[in-house]
């Protein structure tokens, strides 16, 4: 079993945080209205859901993400995305896809979980990949 080490789950918030800065200042949808502090909390949720729930969900969709491609690689994400908003709106942690939470999910709230999903992947691996090409960082 892999084992998470501290130093580098805080890193991996550090970088989450720094991702979820960018899609918020880049996808329109996308809200986060707090303080500092709630942003260091909602990435340390994102992180904990990308190290422990991603990858289960990621291995029992292995085969329907091998038929399309991939697309359903994009849409687990997405629906991270929409956990992440959902346990943020539970905490009051002030980040919203769309105005949701509350409410129903409605084709904006996933256009904007999908779009969100897309920029934090993106910043997060070009994050990810600086950081293994500086090996001190």
């Amino acid at each position: 079993m892999h084992r998470v080490k501290p130093l580098d789950l805080a890193i991996r918030v550090v970088i989450i945080a720094i991702a979820l800065v960018v899609a918020v200042r880049v996808v329109p949808a996308a809200r986060f209205e707090g303080e500092f502090w709630q942003l260091a909390a909602v990435a340390a949720i994102f992180g904990l859901i990308n190290a422990y729930l991603r990858p289960i969900v990621k291995a029992l969709s292995l085969p329907l993400n091998l038929l399309t491609f991939g697309l359903v690689g994009l849409l687990i994400n997405a629906g991270l995305m929409l956990l992440l908003a959902w346990a943020s709106g539970q905490l009051t942690l002030d980040f919203t896809l769309a105005g949701w939470p509350p409410g129903p999910i409605d084709l904006d709230v996933i256009v904007a979980a999908l779009l969100t999903s897309l920029v934090v992947s993106a910043v997060s691996t070009a994050l990810a990949l600086v950081r293994r090409l500086a090996p001190g960082m």
